[in-house]
């Protein structure tokens, strides 16, 4: 039996917290041995992948994510020998306990299959080094606790994508396995419409363009992503942006995101030379553009304090409701803290205008 693609699941909190569907499933691949009896397929993975139960594979045969050749199959097929057989699941199960804590969620709509977060800057997605209570999954597993997948432990359960610690805004998060099983293929598949708020230093030269370039572990940094231009390392990362509003040394970017990797639209605005406004980790939180003089100074350090993390928000989210078929798409206003500093930029640029400067 091989196993390929497994992704790196040993990196660092901060690298793990992320709007990433590559870290957030296994690609599991299996070569069928040529002595190999007829056998039910679901069977089989459960017999060959180690904490993975039937259900969880039956549902992910459901949601079209185990292939044979290459071609989706249901649960019933009988595997053959020297069959090559590939799936795709969200996180198998850790070794990590889980206490359910009753922490205010911002949901913002609920039904039987999903719910849609509004999560606030500052608090990690999933328990892991240096956080292990205070975590969305445990607010989800208290808040769900009455739900069969928020009670086996998972420190993931539900989760189909991340957003980093100090990004804010919209997850969806999956309420039974079914559920999880469509919604994971869908941002495997770079389905889902994926819209973010970011605020940049300095003046974009064009009003739109598009960032690609592989991402992956920087060789000099373990604990910051770093993008390889040349697709010598890395994986396949694409960015799209949009100039929302021009704020002299700052602008405010829309990013679309076509593939979701660590840190993806981080580390791309600061390839090419835009970090996001007060990210500590690619250099933004230097004053980067604008004048020597010592109120423009103060003028930055104070919108700093007022947003004490990098200018990211995650707008919105549309994809194919699991259970429906329907286009369904959600939105998160910016937060406070962000609003506030992009009022200040607005603020300080009209007191420039005015002075002639």
């Amino acid at each position: 039996m091989s196993e390929e693609e497994l992704d790196d699941l040993s990196m660092p909190e901060e690298i793990g917290e992320t709007d990433s569907q590559d870290e957030m499933y296994e690609h599991f691949s299996v070569t069928v041995d040529k002595g190999q009896g007829m056998l039910r397929i679901d069977k089989f993975l459960t017999n060959r992948m180690e904490g993975v139960s039937r259900n969880r594979i039956q549902a992910a045969a459901d949601a079209g994510n185990i292939l044979v050749g290459g071609t989706p199959v249901k649960s019933s097929y009988k595997v053959k020998p020297l069959d090559r057989i590939s799936i795709v699941m969200p996180y198998p199960l850790r070794e990590l306990e889980i206490v359910p804590e009753n922490i205010p969620l911002d949901i913002r709509y609920e039904d039987d299959d999903l719910i849609i977060v509004n999560k606030p800057a500052g608090m990690v997605v999933h328990p892991g080094h240096g956080n292990y209570t205070g975590t969305l999954v445990n607010a989800l597993t208290y808040h769900l606790k009455d739900l069969p997948l928020f009670q086996s432990g998972d420190m993931r359960a539900g989760l189909v994508h991340r957003i980093d610690k100090n990004t804010s805004g919209i997850l969806v998060i999956a309420k039974n396995e079914r559920a999880h099983a469509r919604l994971a293929k869908q941002f495997f598949d770079h389905s889902i419409d994926r819209v973010y708020h970011a605020l940049v230093w300095g003046n974009m030269e064009s009003d739109e363009g598009t960032v690609t370039g592989n991402i992956g572990r920087s060789l000099r940094d373990r604990m910051k992503m770093a993008v390889f231009p040349d697709g010598e390392s890395g994986k396949h990362a694409v960015t799209h942006y949009r100039v929302l509003e021009r704020l002299g040394y700052v602008n405010l970017v829309e990013c679309r995101l076509e593939t979701g990797r660590t840190h993806q639209i981080r580390v791309h605005m600061e390839y090419i030379g835009h970090p996001l406004f007060n990210d500590e980790r690619y250099g933004g939180d230097r004053i980067l553009k604008g004048t020597t003089f010592s109120k423009y100074r103060q003028f930055v350090e104070n919108c700093f304090r007022l947003m004490p993390r990098h200018g990211l928000h995650a707008r919105s989210l549309g994809f194919v409701h699991p259970t429906t078929g329907e286009n369904v798409h959600f939105e998160s206003e910016m937060p406070d803290d962000m609003r506030s500093v992009v009022e200040r930029w607005r603020n300080y640029v009209a007191g420039r205008e005015s002075t002639g400067e």
